[in-house]
Formats: C-alpha cells, structure tokens, sequence
C-alpha cells in the first residue's frame, strides 16, 4: 500500500490530450475534447445523434467540432474512490460487492484503473492496473477507520484533523494519479459527500479536477440516521453535485441500500453511450485562463451532460 502525501494546492496548465484518431485531423492539432451524453425529458440516453445535431461554444463563441464519435472506444483510465469514514460504516460492505461487479463489467484489457480511500488520510490501495484480482483485492482492503474525528466523537487518537478528507482525496486523485493520463478519465467516489479537516478547499480540488480533464461520478448512498443520531447536520448534496456537474458527471442518490447495483450500472451505460466532441479552440492565447464551454442539441429538448470548461494550456 502507497500513502499518497499532499502537497501545496497548485495545478499545472491543462495537458496536451492525446489525438483521437480520425481523418480529419493533423497529428500536431492540440485538440479540446468533451465528452456528452444525451438524454430525452424521461431520462433515456439518446445514442444516434450525428456531428450535425449538435452545437459547441466556448466562451460564447461558436466552434467547429473537427472531431466526432459515438459510442466511443477510447481508453479508459478510471478510479474508485471510497469513503471510510464512520458515515459508510452500515453501507460499505454493498459498495464494495458492487464496485467489484462495475469493474469486471466495465473495463476492457485496454483500460486501467486505481483504487483509494480516505478518512484520515487519502491512502491508494492499487495503482494503475488492469488486472480484476488486484483491484478487487484492493475494494476488500476498504476497512472503515472508527477512530477518525468528524461527525462521531472518539477519545481514540487521530493521525489528523477531522475524519473524512473528500476534497484532499479528489485533488490527489486528480493531480497526483490523472493528469499525466490520456483519453477518458472518470473517477467514480463512493462517498455522502461531506468533508471533514481537509487542507484542500472544494474550489482547489474543483480546479485541479478540470485541469485533470476528470469526469466525476459520485455515487450517493447517504445514512442519514447516521447524522440524526449524533445531531449533527448533513450538507453533502451540494459538493457532490457541483464536483460532478462542472465536470460533466452526475450524482446518483441511493435512498436503499441495495438500489446500489442500479446505481453502478447507470454509470456503466453512460460510459457506453458516451459522444466524443472534438475541437480546436478559435483563442489561441496560451494565457492558463478557465474557457467556459457550452454544449446544445439543434434539439433543444435533450439534456446535455458534460463539462462546462477547461484551463488553457500556458506553454
């Protein structure tokens, strides 16, 4: 096991993203790419839509999408991050037979991915690897740390301050493990939501997730008797659903515990029905600066679920 050690909240300029492959690309073009799902009013994903259905901004100014593809089949690079703090304790053994289960369905031989948890501290388990006996060895090493501080008292003592360090993980996660990767990168966190004593701040763990070019998926299974019973209140919702939604994630509420299956798979489904939008940038200043990115359907019927900007490179 490898402790990830957390450095100063600083983030580097946005990479330059491996080309996807096509006809209508030079291998020198740096390429934005947003990855889109589309779903209907009811929630179905809408999977046959061409280049010409859809319409991209970037700060208000229209861009050529030079790049398109649906279903793609770009690599994925993936990590599972669950939480261990005292809040997951009666949820944890569910989330660890369902991870398990999502990535024996999910990943290809192509694919790697990474296992962390945090309380306490932010602890990796299982570096990049492609290999099902290591990961889910890593899930089952999940162990829920009682003598973290946070919303559940203890006269234990702490290796820090607080007892479930959401935005120190994500930042980690984001800074230390993706963003040296190409292609499709999604971390998926098992976890309320609720941060307790990190040193990262939301906006910085925020930041270096977009500068990662990370999609975040939150799966929300919240106890809440949990924070009845110690009287103390619950604010989770809001970070999950900001991480996800400015990364083009989303956040899937479990009320039951054993509607997590159903949550996993939708993730599983979105990942397969995933377009892929590719365009070069008409501002070509290598000024670091966030580009807002908007993306419509000529339907405007359809709900569009992907990132809402990028850091531009500064070199």
């Amino acid at each position: 096991m490898c402790l990830l050690l957390l450095g100063g909240p600083g983030g580097g300029a946005q990479q330059k993203e491996q080309l996807p492959t096509g006809p209508t690309l030079k291998a020198s073009t740096e390429v934005i790419n947003v990855y889109a799902v589309v779903k209907d009013k009811k929630g179905r994903m809408i999977p046959t839509l061409d280049k010409e259905d859809f319409e991209l901004e970037e700060d208000k100014s229209p861009q050529e999408i030079r790049y398109f593809s649906r279903e793609t089949d770009t690599p994925l690079t993936l990590g599972i991050m669950v939480d261990t703090s005292p809040s997951q304790g009666r949820v944890l053994a569910v989330e660890q037979q369902e991870a398990k289960e999502f990535l024996r369905q999910v990943l290809r031989p192509k694919d790697l991915a990474f296992v962390l948890h945090f309380d306490l501290e932010v602890e990796l388990l299982q570096d990049f690897t492609a290999d099902h006996r290591l990961l889910a060895h890593a899930i089952d090493e999940t162990v829920i740390n009682a003598g973290g501080r946070g919303p559940l008292p203890t006269p234990l003592p702490t290796a820090g301050v607080g007892g479930t360090h959401l935005y120190d993980a994500v930042y980690l996660a984001a800074n230390e493990l993706m963003k040296n990767e190409v292609g499709r990168k999604v971390l998926i966190m098992l976890t309320d939501g609720e941060d307790q004593g990190s040193r990262i701040k939301l906006h910085e763990a925020l930041e270096a997730a977009q500068k990662s070019d990370l999609i975040i998926y939150s799966i929300a299974i919240i106890d809440r008797a949990f924070y009845w019973g110690h009287m103390t209140g619950f604010s989770g919702d809001s970070v999950l659903k900001k991480l996800a939604e400015e990364t083009g994630g989303r956040v899937i509420q479990v009320d039951r515990v054993r509607d997590t299956a159903a949550a996993f798979q939708q993730i599983a489904d979105e990942l397969r029905t995933q377009y892929l939008l590719g365009y070069t940038s008409s501002n070509t200043k290598r000024d670091g600066s966030f580009r807002k990115i908007r993306v419509e359907t000529r339907n405007r019927d359809f709900k569009i679920q992907a990132r809402r900007g990028y850091y531009a490179p500064t070199e």
